[in-house]
Parts: C-alpha cells; sequence; structure tokens
C-alpha cells in the first residue's frame, strides 16, 4: 500500500513544489520592482483571480473523484464521460468571465480596501492574465482527470512545464523588459496555453484506446450531467467558502496599509507552502479511495486511510523543523523592503503551528474528495469559514491584524474535527 501511496503522491509533490515557487517567484520579481505597493499590486490580483478560478475548484474534484471510482469500477464510457463534460464545462465558464470581466472588476474594486497605486496595478495584472481562462479552467479538469485515472505523472509534467515556464518568462518579461508587472500576467498566459497543449498531446498520446468511449453528443445532455452536476454544485459552494476565508485574508489586511498587506501576502505564501507536500499525499488518497470504493474493497479503503495519516503527519512534523529554522530566511528571499522584513517578525511563530494544525484537514479532504463525499465537504466548509469570520470579528479589537492569523487557524482546526466525526458515515461507512 506504501508503494501504491508514493507511486501516485511523489510525481504530485514534485509538481505541487513548483506552485507555491511560481507564486512566491512572483511575489519576489514584484518585490524586486522598487514598492510595497508592487507586492500589494500582484496580491490584489492574484486575489482577484481566486475569487474567479477557486470557486471553479470542482473542476478538478468532482472529475477527479467521479473518473476514479468509474475506473474501479472499469467503466470507462463514465470515465471518458467525466472528461467530456468537464471541458464543456470549462469552456463555458471560461466565456462567461470574458464577458463580466470588466463589470467583475469594477465591483470588486468598490468591495476592496487598497492604495490607488495598488488597485492600478491590479487591472493591469488582471486584464491581461484574464485572457488565459479557458486554458487555466481546461487544465484543472485535465489534472482531476488524469488523477482519477491512477495517473500523477502526467499531471506532474503539465504542472511542471506551466510552472517553469511561468517563472521564466514572467522573470524576462517583467525585469528585462519595461513591462514590469504586466509582464508577470503575459508570462502566465504564454505558459498555461503551452501547458494546455501538452495535456492534449498527452492524451492523445497515451489513452487513445479510450476515446471509442467518447459520445460527446450523448455526455453533455442534460440528463447525463445530472451527477455531475450534483456532486459539483455542492463542490461550488465548498469553493466559495474557501473564497471567503482566503480572499477574505487579503482583503482584511488591505485594511491595514500597504506594508502590512505585503506582510500578510508573503506570510499567506509561506503558510501554503508546507501544504503542497501534503497535498501529493492528498491527490494519492483521492485517487486510491475512489478505486478502492469503485471495487468495493473495504479492507484496502481502511489499510489506505491508515497510511495516508501516518505519511502526512510525518511530513507535518519535519516541515515544522525546517520553518523553525528557515522562516526569516525565507522572508528576506520573498523581498528585500526593509520594512516589510522588520514588520514581518511579529508574524513569524504563526509557520510553526501550521503544519501541526492543518495536516489532518488536507488530508481528509483528498479522501472526501476520491469517496466523492460532496456534500460533507460542503458542509465542513460552511462550519468553518463561519468560525473564521466570527473569531476575527470577536478578537480584532483585542488582537489587531493577529486576530486574522489566528482566525485562519481556528477555519483548520474545525475542518478537521468535522471530517474525522463524519468520517464514519462519509467514508467508512460507504463499504462497512
Amino acid at each position: 500500500m506504501n508503494k501504491q501511496i508514493l507511486k501516485l503522491a511523489i510525481p504530485s509533490i514534485l509538481a505541487n513544489i513548483t506552485v507555491p515557487l511560481v507564486g512566491i517567484v512572483d511575489l519576489a520579481i514584484a518585490g524586486h520592482l522598487g514598492s510595497a505597493a508592487s507586492i500589494g499590486g500582484i496580491a490584489i490580483g492574484t486575489m482577484l483571480f481566486d475569487l474567479l478560478y477557486w470557486n471553479m475548484g470542482f473542476l478538478r474534484v468532482g472529475t477527479g473523484g467521479i473518473t476514479a471510482q468509474a475506473y474501479g469500477r472499469k467503466d470507462y464510457k463514465a470515465a471518458m464521460n467525466a472528461a467530456t463534460q468537464g471541458i464543456a464545462t470549462a469552456l463555458t465558464v471560461a466565456l462567461f468571465i470574458w464577458i463580466i470581466q470588466w463589470g467583475y472588476v469594477e465591483v470588486s474594486f468598490s468591495l476592496i480596501k487598497c492604495t490607488p497605486e495598488v488597485e492600478n496595478l491590479a487591472r493591469q495584472y488582471f486584464f491581461i492574465r484574464v485572457w488565459a481562462a479557458p486554458a487555466t479552467l481546461c487544465l484543472m479538469v485535465f489534472k482531476g482527470w488524469f488523477i482519477g485515472m491512477q495517473n500523477t505523472v502526467f499531471p506532474m509534467s503539465v504542472d511542471l512545464t506551466v510552472n517553469i515556464l511561468n517563472l521564466v518568462l514572467s522573470y524576462i518579461l517583467a525585469i528585462h523588459t519595461p513591462m514590469g508587472i504586466k509582464g508577470i500576467a503575459f508570462g502566465t498566459i504564454i505558459s498555461q496555453y503551452l501547458g494546455l497543449i501538452l495535456a492534449i498531446l498527452l492524451i492523445r498520446l497515451n489513452f487513445k484506446k479510450f476515446f471509442q468511449y467518447i459520445n460527446i453528443k450523448a455526455s453533455i445532455k442534460l440528463k447525463d450531467m445530472r451527477q455531475f452536476f450534483a456532486m459539483n454544485g455542492n463542490l461550488f459552494v465548498r469553493s466559495a467558502c474557501m473564497l471567503v476565508i482566503y480572499t477574505g485574508f487579503t482583503s482584511i489586511a488591505a485594511n491595514y496599509g500597504n506594508t502590512l498587506l505585503a506582510v500578510s501576502s508573503v506570510m499567506m505564501k509561506l503558510l501554503l507552502l508546507y501544504s503542497y507536500l501534503v497535498d501529493g499525499f492528498a491527490y494519492a488518497g483521492e485517487a486510491l479511495t475512489g478505486r478502492f470504493i469503485g471495487e468495493n474493497d473495504s479492507y484496502s479503503l481502511h489499510l489506505v486511510i491508515k497510511k495516508l495519516f501516518i505519511w502526512c503527519i510525518g511530513i507535518g512534523v519535519l516541515s515544522t523543523v525546517i520553518y523553525a529554522f528557515a522562516g526569516e530566511p525565507l522572508i528576506r528571499l520573498l523581498t528585500d523592503n526593509v520594512e516589510v522584513i522588520k514588520a514581518s517578525k511579529p508574524f513569524l511563530f504563526w509557520l510553526l503551528l501550521m503544519p501541526v494544525v492543518s495536516c489532518a484537514a488536507f488530508t481528509w479532504d483528498g479522501i472526501y474528495i476520491g469517496a466523492t463525499a460532496s456534500r460533507a465537504l460542503r458542509n465542513g466548509m460552511i462550519l468553518s469559514s463561519a468560525f473564521f469570520i466570527l473569531s476575527y470579528l470577536a478578537l480584532k479589537g483585542i488582537m489587531g491584524i493577529q486576530a486574522l492569523y489566528l482566525a485562519y487557524f481556528v477555519h483548520l482546526i474545525i475542518r478537521t474535527i468535522y471530517m474525522s466525526v463524519m468520517a464514519k458515515k462519509e467514508i467508512y461507512g460507504l463499504l462497512d
């Protein structure tokens, strides 16, 4: 079982490591463009895309869970239907995003408080990067489908290609041309479309034998998409709740000025850095949980969950040790702004708590996705996002911006407790 987990987890970890590195590089490039406003502009611009794309996270999550169970049942028609339904949905959503982009930005900045300089930079970034929407959303579908088909090497190849190209192109265009922040956005567009081309080639070359099961016209009929939409409706609500937390974190931080916004943007990148290691095992859990439920194999289901938690707790402990020694050096790597570096010191202790508090929540996420337990995922996020809001409102008068960080950790604890309690019914109960 450990071999099966590692076969799926290691490629995902290698790919996942590049995801925060690209975000960190974007911040680092902005951090060396001359002002805290540049960091804030990237942070707000990225948040605007989080508002759009995180709600579309069901394209990966839903596709992966449905495909994994279909693979376990050897129902390859259902597996191919999941892919075609996901792509059709992704392209429709991308077109909608293009249509609403201008109104969306105006409404967003009527609600987000930031300086005119930060707003201007964020607008420049957004209106360029938004044209990558079809590639970004289709890549979510392909990643979920590959994982569901028990293959994490292909999504690793695509992610590495996209993220390394993004890193190189963004650096060259932002630093070595007059484009500045616009160069970061153009680097993202080019890398996303090249990644999409690679994903299509991988499917064409390696899954051709499954093409006989494709019936696009039949698969996108409303009746056949009912399961897809039923599950993904719950996952959409879950993603919306996650947005309340992650974009709320950035929006609230913006109220404390450019320096603390820059600090909070850097801190959130570092807080999530370790989670990309755990997510590799969560993806393995997603694939194997779905497969074993599809195969009706209760023994393997219990065993894989036990092994997953052993691996993830080990990663959590190791990550805490690394953060203890590397916290401040990582901050200095991201920015040379003396004011931002100095202001970050009171927040570094949160890095030590992140792995311990969050490893179980992230692991359960993958397991629940593989089980297609979308209703429980939805309810857990609704509850935890409510605790995030209430905790901040209750403590901001006492703790200031530190209440924001505490509220974030409260939501992780609530997620862990809820999913641990519900696992007997929502996961084990499916086969016991």
